[in-house]
């Protein structure tokens, strides 16, 4: 058999997909350093894709026993922004396609900005249907930021192109007719909840930046609204802006 050079063994690696495959074997008894370097990353990257996979398998246990079940679309919902002083509350809810694989899709609190800007493109581009709910500063002056988070999330759903048979919500029941589920952490638990979480995530700090360029006083683009110390210096040399959210005790401290 003919031996191959670094570069042929190289390119043929990226289209092998199990650590079992003859090939593999061949390039283990090649003596060649360079091609045992490019085996053993071969294998590190096939293990953490491997892991990646499992992980994968884990965070669709519940769509999976619920399409088992015979529900068709299943949309996860979360929300992002119950905590900040500023700013709106946004939710989304999400409808992943059956054979959908997002490695890595996790808690979108534990993801990189970039990381959450990239599953944000992917999820918008091949999602079933995405949703997005957003309830104000006012609104949640108005009613709390508990039923303002309720409000955002059922916005979401109504804004669904596909019409969900089953909701998983993160921590949370909606008044809706369609059956669902709470899950506690369910941004960790499920790829539905954890594709919301990640699109309501990334449309809030968005729409942060956005306000960051109306009222820059603030520095609404660093800490997009949460109390940070910069954000409370601000606020007691400027006092509140309107989008601030009056009903909270730090903000009412400064009117």
């Amino acid at each position: 058999m003919k031996t191959l050079t670094v570069k042929e063994i190289k390119e043929h690696l990226q289209s092998v997909k199990d650590e079992y495959d003859p090939f593999i074997e061949q390039c283990k008894q090649d003596e060649r350093k360079s091609v045992q370097a490019l085996i053993n990353a071969w294998l590190k990257k096939n293990q953490r894709l491997s892991a990646m996979r499992e992980a994968w398998q884990a965070m669709t246990a519940f769509e999976r026993s619920l399409k088992a079940e015979g529900y068709r679309y299943i949309a996860g919902i979360d929300e992002a922004g119950r905590g900040p002083l500023a700013g709106p509350v946004v939710a989304a809810a999400v409808i992943l396609k059956e054979d959908c694989e997002i490695l890595g899709l996790t808690d979108s609190k534990k993801l990189s900005k970039q990381k959450r800007e990239d599953y944000y493109s992917f999820i918008m581009e091949e999602a079933l249907a995405v949703g997005v709910g957003i309830a104000d500063a006012a609104r949640i002056d108005e009613v709390n930021i508990y039923e303002a988070s309720k409000l955002a999330m059922i916005k979401a759903v109504q804004a669904l192109s596909a019409a969900p048979d089953y909701l998983l919500i993160d921590a949370m029941s909606l008044p809706l007719e369609t059956k669902q589920s709470s899950i506690i952490k369910g941004d960790a638990k499920s790829a539905s909840i954890a594709a919301g979480a990640c699109i309501a995530k990334v449309t809030r700090d968005r729409l942060m930046e956005e306000y960051a360029a109306k009222y820059p006083l603030y520095g609404f683009e660093n800490h997009k609204g949460y109390g940070t110390k910069e954000h409370l210096a601000a606020l007691a040399k400027y006092g509140p802006s309107p989008i601030h959210r009056r009903s909270f005790a730090p903000v009412q401290a400064y009117l």
